[in-house]
């Protein structure tokens, strides 16, 4: 990888930095705000801005995008430096990284803009739009990922827990709220029982948010 694509080396001097993280967010957890604070404390950037995609890349079913946009922001809220974006929700379909990114920075010229991505994506870049183009024009903060070779020049490899979103969204589908915890911010677990996201039963979800002292 080139020098450029290593987000955290020198940029012009008064411009603002700023990190995209962007996914799904179906639903947010734990290591998503871990890897936000990772990017605003150990990286050379102003912001962190979370992306909740409008539609997911290979046509899986998510929840609605204001919901998950909603869960998103009390995800982030603890984080200072953390911003939520809807842009995508605004940007024609099909949309694609590289897509959001240039209109980012149409929007915030004033800005630097760079992508957060785990070392398992540089093994599926042949399937990214314009690959080439985010490398070059906007770098990356990389992320180890557990089985994935992290690329050279990049600093050591620090890895988040791995926690499956699928995982997830099934324990709430079966009122498993304790099997949650530890795994997700309380104030969106909290929302999720409050408001029967991903099914979640409600003779559970009353329970667990007795139990919780919500």
């Amino acid at each position: 990888m080139s020098e450029r694509a290593d987000a955290g080396s020198a940029r012009d001097a008064g411009r603002v930095k700023v990190a995209v993280l962007g996914g799904s967010f179906n639903p947010p957890h734990v290591a998503h705000t871990l890897a936000a604070a990772w990017v605003l404390s150990a990286r050379d950037v102003d912001e962190v801005l979370l992306v909740p995609c409008g539609e997911h890349a290979f046509g899986k079913q998510l929840l609605p995008f204001a919901d998950r946009l909603a869960l998103t922001r009390l995800a982030a809220e603890p984080l200072r430096g953390a911003v939520v974006s809807d842009i995508e929700s605004t940007l024609p379909a099909p949309n694609y990284t590289v897509d959001t990114l240039r209109h980012l920075t149409r929007q915030r010229p004033e800005a630097d803009f760079s992508l957060v991505i785990g070392a398992d994506i540089l093994h599926e870049r042949d399937k990214w739009k314009s690959w080439d183009v985010l490398e070059r024009d906007f770098g990356f903060h990389i992320l180890g990922r557990g089985g994935y070779a992290f690329p050279a020049g990049f600093g050591s490899a620090v890895e988040l827990p791995e926690i499956s979103s699928t995982d997830l969204r099934a324990h709430l589908a079966a009122g498993e709220f304790d099997a949650c915890q530890g795994h997700m911010s309380l104030a969106v677990l909290r929302e999720i029982a409050a408001r029967r996201l991903y099914a979640a039963p409600a003779a559970q979800a009353d329970a667990w948010l007795q139990r919780a002292g919500a």
